[in-house]
């Protein structure tokens, strides 16, 4: 998988590589999965833009959030003095993983969704309702994740997808979420 692809040409450069790369272990008669499937990493505002182009050029696609928040959002959430605008729920963070989910169905290509967004419980929904194939974090996640993940349908999914996609303000949005999410498990922990 190629990381922090901003354009088409490097995909093709990195497939160049990796050629070159197999042809020396081919050399060397070093064994290797000769099928190996090619993936970027959608992490740039430009990925976003351009990955039905993208798409012609690998196999899938794994949206990396921490990163594409923080370069859509062109906030450098390791500053202390901005961290505060570094915001998940921000609509056009949204937005842009339902546009990569949408072209990447539209493909055939899957997608896998990375970082702090695929282990918060509270984007779930929103992850399952845009098709997002797989999520990636860290396996103490994991649990709560399958245990709100029973709580809700596939039909809920895409109705709360379709509410949030309208809404204008970050706060909103992580409200809702906070909502959707207190209905299904706070009877349950009390």
């Amino acid at each position: 998988m190629f990381p922090m692809i901003s354009g088409v040409g490097e995909v093709i450069r990195a497939k160049v590589l990796l050629e070159r790369a197999k042809n020396e272990l081919r050399e060397r008669a070093v064994k290797f999965d000769e099928s190996i499937e090619v993936g970027c990493m959608i992490e740039t505002p430009s990925a976003v833009t351009i990955c039905d182009l993208l798409a012609k050029e690998v196999d899938f696609f794994s949206v990396g959030t921490n990163d594409l928040v923080q370069y859509l959002l062109a906030v450098d959430r390791v500053n202390n003095q901005i961290a505060y605008l570094y915001e998940p729920h921000h609509p056009a963070v949204i937005r842009s993983l339902e546009h990569v989910s949408r072209v990447a169905k539209q493909t055939g290509k899957p997608i896998t969704v990375c970082g702090e967004i695929a282990g918060d419980p509270h984007f779930l929904p929103i992850l399952l309702g845009l098709g997002f194939d797989y999520l990636s974090c860290a396996p103490p996640l994991l649990q709560e994740l399958k245990f709100f993940g029973r709580r809700f349908t596939q039909e809920e999914c895409k109705e709360l997808v379709n509410e949030i996609l309208g809404m204008g303000r970050p706060v909103r949005i992580k409200e809702r979420l906070k909502e959707f999410y207190d209905l299904r498990v706070a009877d349950l922990l009390a």
